[in-house]
């Protein structure tokens, strides 16, 4: 059985038809039904069915999936034990926030992907919660206070960030000096999430409320700079803005705790090399960020 094949199957029952896998593969659609083709040929059984409106995987497909899956992730750790020390193969799928992904988290990509030249690297930039398992990503990076899960979490960084609005939404409806205060304002939100800040010794939790609500850090700015509200925004996307006077900081005398950048991976006991190896590489990334200038390491 060609391993090739068995990676294009599983990249097909991932991406939910030909089409998308190619475009994922960088092959045409050809080579990704003939792989399909032999490798059910081989099989003796149909792994998807093929109609005018696109393809969906057979029953035995749904069943071959995971196997196959797991096949190929062994066969990958198989390949590293034998390469050079620290040298990475097979193909690494992550999820990166969409609000901080391309200025953050893509620079360190990059540099994986050149010091491992047998590494493929699929990156998929959204502010939606994937679901790791299920579609198939090795990992996640995820920012902010993460909620319970099942899935493990690994700290890679600090994230700053503090309460912002527009000077015109002061002007019209006033500051708050204290967490409790905050519930008569808008609150600028990605959901119905709770804030924290610092209150001497002990931390505040307060839930606000809004009516403009966004799953985009850039989106949530967006509407604190129009007056809508105030938000709770990453220093990384408000810096700008406050240094030219279009939002000013908000209640200062009590901040918000740091918040994380974590690497977020399915349950296991072992991590994949190349998880960890990322890992490794962001903890460097943002050590190297949040040292004090002239600091020695």
């Amino acid at each position: 059985m060609d391993i090739e094949d068995l990676r294009t199957f599983v990249e097909v029952a991932e991406a939910g038809g030909v089409s998308p896998a190619a475009r994922r593969l960088g092959l045409s659609k050809s080579i990704v039904s003939r792989r399909l083709i032999r490798l059910e040929a081989e099989l003796g059984i149909q792994l998807v069915a093929r109609t005018t409106r696109g393809s969906a995987l057979t029953e035995a497909g749904l069943t071959f999936r995971d196997h196959a899956a797991r096949a190929c992730a062994e066969i990958d750790q198989a390949r590293e034990t034998i390469l050079p020390a620290g040298e990475l193969c097979g193909r690494l799928r992550v999820a990166v926030p969409l609000s901080f992904g391309p200025t953050h988290f893509a620079p360190v990509l990059a540099q994986m992907a050149q010091r491992h030249p047998q590494l493929n690297i699929q990156t998929s930039y959204s502010d939606r919660f994937v679901d790791l398992v299920s579609e198939g990503y090795d990992c996640a990076i995820r920012v902010g206070y993460l909620q319970d899960s099942n899935l493990i979490a690994k700290r890679v960084g600090p994230l700053y960030g503090k309460l912002v609005a527009s000077p015109d939404y002061i002007r019209a409806h006033g500051s708050p000096e204290t967490p409790e205060e905050i519930v008569a304002h808008q609150a600028l939100m990605q959901g119905t999430e709770a804030w924290q800040f610092i209150d001497g010794e002990k931390i505040v939790t307060v839930y606000p409320r809004g009516r403009f609500k966004a799953d985009n850090a850039v989106a949530l700015t967006a509407a604190a700079l129009a007056g809508l509200g105030i938000g709770w925004l990453p220093d990384g996307i408000t810096e700008e803005h406050i240094a030219s006077g279009a939002l000013v900081p908000v209640m200062t005398r009590h901040p918000p705790p740091p918040a994380g950048i974590y690497v977020i991976r399915p349950p296991g006991q072992h991590p994949a090399k190349k998880v960890r190896v990322l890992t490794e590489m962001l903890i460097e990334c943002f050590e190297q960020a949040t040292q004090p200038a002239g600091a020695v390491g």
